[in-house]
């Protein structure tokens, strides 16, 4: 395998980890809907943004973006 192959597994392995862990680590029953979906789109974005980019740039413009559309989708559900 062609080393940047393998540094794209290890990168989404290590934030698949991370998620899991933020999952099982948070205390959801106390935040609105409005935060979990900040919360929830800032994964994604974030994931998506180095996934595109292959860079850090990348990673914080895509959590930024993805946290303030999880915000108004969220808004909705409360």
């Amino acid at each position: 395998m062609k080393r940047t192959t393998l540094l794209r597994i290890a990168r989404v392995s290590m934030l698949s980890a991370a998620v899991g862990l933020a999952y099982g680590c948070a205390t959801w029953d106390r935040m609105s809907s409005a935060d979990k979906g900040t919360a929830a789109g800032a994964v994604v974005g974030g994931a998506v943004g180095n996934a595109v980019t292959d860079g850090a740039l990348g990673t914080i413009g895509g959590a930024v973006v993805g946290g303030a559309v999880g915000r108004e989708v969220g808004k909705r559900r409360d």
